[in-house]
This record gives structure tokens, C-alpha cells and sequence, in this order.
């Protein structure tokens, strides 16, 4: 099978990437490329970054967010995952799609380990999950993706994919937790994930020869990334709509919260509680509606506000923390 290098670690350019070889690239026969990100969580085209991503943790460790353009739940990557893609025409979607599985897990099987596809997009190592795939189709293309965990972070995954409490109930498509297994301990023969991506690139292309980019494709491909897969409205914006409910002790009283997030904006919220005041606090539940539902701006917005005349003695970053 043919391939391109992608040496890229930019999450939001592989997402582009990944794009324009389905829709763009010219396709005589299936090709492949192997990948990697750095430290990062990839949510699918339908979940709620909200409810699959702990948002503070991400910001605080230096994780991006981006959002890929195929279904499925959320991972996390870092140099220590391998990602595939593999795009090709597809006239038979239910022979193609497994078929491209296929030429993963025997390549898998021919370095030592003992792969196997499951029913639920997984491909395992001794019952624990050790790769996520997903698919899109693109007219008469087909293009599969998916990682695979050479020596991963697990810490850094739980942490990131974890959300504190429980304030939410959002739309969209839940991730499934499976136990999970780094590819290292089946791979003794290799003493790092270059050399095992070598050995994997080998095993796929079979000989075969390098599809080599243009300047003008990558540029386009650069483009693309910037103004749709590095933007807040792709990779937070696009949550399907949900709603919060959250109460806090403060000096002033009992704080109760509640509002609905749509496409990334504070569409409705409401306060309640026992809460002392000189002002209705509904006049600055209007000032804050219509504002982007992220800490920054959150904060930045309350920084400017008399929170102290709705919420006796409460500073606006206290309040702040009451949404996050």
C-alpha cells in the first residue's frame, strides 16, 4: 500500500490533514500514513467537550482540544501514541471498512502482537483495548483512523478525559472506558516508537512507494487548519446543547445556578438560593447570557461587573468559580 509522511505533531493541522487526503487527494488505490500528536484530547464529531473533557485540566497542563471530523468517543494523545489513517475509493463499504482494519491488526500480528478487532470500534491486546477507530465517508471515499498505544500516559489520559463533579447533563455521544493496555510490553524488540512506527510503516506499505505533498497542498491544508480546526467555535462551540446545575456556599449565602450552554454560548441562566443582595440577581443573570461558556471569558466578563451588589461581599472570581 502507497503512503505519505506526515511528521507534523500539531493536532489541529493532523485533523486537516486527515481531511484533505479523504476529500482532496488524488486516490488510484488505498494509502496510508502514520501519525502522531502531542499531548492532546481529540473528541468526536457529535460529543459535548463540556462532558467529555476536563477543560481546567487541559488548560493547566499545556493539552490542546480539537475536534475530529469522524463519530466515536474521546481520546488522549501524546508522542507515546501512534496514530493510522488509512483512505482509499470504496465501492463496498461493509467488505472496505474491515478490510482496512484488517491490514492493521495483521501488521500488528506480524510484529508480535496478539491483535484482535472487537464489535465496538476496539482493537485489543488480551481482552484490554489498545487502539480506537473511527470512519468517514466522503462520496466514494473511505477514510479509517485510529490510535494505537505504544507506551501512553495513563495518568495524564484519566486526568483529562475525567470531569470534576457532577454539574452537568449534556447532549451527545457518551465515551465508552475500557481497560487499556500500552503496546510497549508486547514490543520488547523495539526500543522506542520510532522504531516501532519503522517497523509498522514497513510492514504496510510492503514495498510500495511515497505519495509525496505539494507545497500548495500543504498550504492548503495549513489554511484549513487554522480557520475551522484550531478554532474555539469547531472544537467547543460545536457541543451539542447542555444544560448546568450547580450550588455553592458563599458568605453571602447559598448560590444556585443553573443555565443551558448552546453552541458554546450562555443561552439561558437562572440564580437561586438564600443568598443576601441589594439587586435581583436575574439583572445579572441577563448580563451574563450571550457570553461564550469558557473561564476566561467568563472571568474577563464578571471582572467588570458590581458582582458584590447581587451577591453581598462576593467577588467575581468567586463567582466564577461557581460555574467551573
Amino acid at each position: 500500500m502507497r503512503y505519505l509522511v506526515n511528521d507534523s505533531t500539531d493536532p489541529h493541522f493532523n485533523m486537516a490533514f486527515d481531511g484533505f487526503c479523504l476529500e482532496k487527494l488524488s486516490l488510484d488505490e488505498p494509502v496510508f500514513f502514520l501519525w502522531r500528536n502531542r499531548p492532546s484530547v481529540i473528541i468526536g464529531m457529535n460529543q459535548s467537550a463540556y462532558s467529555e473533557v476536563n477543560l481546567d485540566y487541559l488548560r493547566d497542563h499545556g493539552i490542546v482540544l480539537a475536534r475530529r471530523t469522524t463519530g466515536g468517543g474521546a481520546v488522549y494523545h501524546d508522542l507515546q501514541n501512534l496514530n493510522y489513517t488509512i483512505v482509499g475509493r470504496s465501492a463496498d463499504l461493509e467488505r472496505d471498512y474491515p478490510g482496512y482494519l484488517s491490514l492493521v491488526v495483521k501488521a500488528l500480528r506480524s510484529l508480535g502482537v496478539p491483535a484482535e478487532v472487537t464489535g465496538r470500534n476496539d482493537i485489543l491486546v488480551d481482552g484490554r483495548k489498545c487502539s480506537g477507530f473511527a470512519k468517514r465517508v466522503y462520496k466514494d471515499r473511505l477514510m479509517v483512523h485510529g490510535t494505537l498505544m505504544y507506551d501512553v500516559d495513563f495518568g495524564k489520559l484519566t486526568e483529562a478525559l475525567s470531569v470534576p463533579g457532577s454539574k452537568m447533563e449534556a447532549a451527545g455521544v457518551a465515551s465508552v472506558r475500557s481497560r487499556v493496555a500500552n503496546l510497549k510490553e508486547y514490543l520488547p524488540e523495539f526500543p522506542d516508537i520510532e522504531s516501532f512506527k519503522g517497523a509498522l510503516a514497513e510492514k504496510l506499505a510492503a514495498g510500495d512507494a511515497q505519495v509525496v505533498l505539494s507545497e500548495e497542498q500543504l498550504s492548503e491544508i495549513a489554511k484549513e487548519a487554522d480557520e475551522k480546526f484550531r478554532t474555539w467555535e469547531w472544537n467547543v462551540g460545536r457541543s451539542p446543547k447542555a444544560d448546568f446545575h450547580c450550588r455553592k456556599k458563599f458568605s453571602c449565602g447559598t448560590v444556585e445556578a443553573s443555565w443551558t450552554v448552546k453552541d458554546g454560548i450562555v443561552e439561558t441562566l437562572s440564580f437561586g438560593g438564600d443568598f443576601i443582595g441589594n439587586l435581583p440577581a436575574d439583572g445579572l443573570a441577563k448580563k451574563i447570557a450571550g457570553s461564550r461558556f469558557d473561564r476566561a471569558c467568563i472571568e474577563d466578563l464578571l471582572s467588570g461587573l458590581p458582582v458584590s451588589d447581587y451577591f453581598d461581599r462576593l467577588a467575581p472570581e468567586e463567582l466564577a468559580g461557581l460555574f467551573f
